[in-house]
């Protein structure tokens, strides 16, 4: 019989520097997780401004690197975002290189998707991150986005514009970064309780 894994619920949104630093944690921890792609995050307003309105309701957390171009990221996040609601998460210096890359950084440090699991939950807990249990969420899918007509549906695209207006979100969201939100601001609940909140307003215009 095969064991489910039990994943670490974290409510902050997480902020990494790239997809495969998300890939590390998503087997690791139940939460948002929002790559900066590098640099990217610098010429990027969208997705500034969707960590910006995550980070203002639970908060959230910066998980980079331990060389340069990671300090110079984390530095960058707290320019926009309300310092008194990150937490800063500073993984040990190690060195190494990581299985895909074919040599070391230049700092010859490993990067977060580099490390093991049991150096990542330490680092968490000794930087204060709260978990909110191992119970994993039940998040909302595509198929709920598509039952009230956010997604594959007539005008659905116009539909989504609205809807992120309404409830503050950044406009243009990509349908992954819409999921991510979504699932950072509500519970599966909430967010059927949030339609009906939009659709009323509509009906009202």
């Amino acid at each position: 019989m095969q064991t489910v894994r039990k994943l670490i619920r974290i409510d902050s949104v997480v902020i990494v520097e790239g997809k495969y630093d998300k890939i590390t944690l998503e087997n690791i921890i139940d939460a948002t997780i929002i790559p900066t792609d590098g640099f990217g995050i610098y010429k990027d307003r969208q997705k500034r401004e969707l960590i910006k309105r995550l980070s203002e309701k639970n908060g959230a957390v910066i998980i980079t690197d331990s060389d340069n171009a990671g300090m110079q990221i984390r530095s960058y996040i707290k320019s926009f975002c309300d310092c008194q609601k990150l937490i800063n998460v500073y993984l040990p210096q190690i060195s190494g290189k990581e299985r895909r890359k074919a040599s070391p950084s230049k700092q010859g440090l490993l990067g977060l998707e580099g490390m093991n699991e049991e150096i990542i939950v330490c680092a968490l807990k000794k930087h204060g991150v709260p978990f909110s249990g191992e119970k994993k969420a039940v998040k909302i899918t595509k198929t709920d986005l598509f039952s009230v007509g956010l997604s594959g549906c007539e005008n659905s695209s116009q539909k989504r514009q609205d809807f992120l207006e309404f409830s503050g979100l950044p406009s243009g969201l990509s349908s992954g970064a819409f999921l991510d939100a979504l699932n950072s601001l509500f519970t599966l609940e909430s967010f059927y309780a949030e339609v009906e909140k939009w659709r009323r307003q509509q009906a009202k215009n």
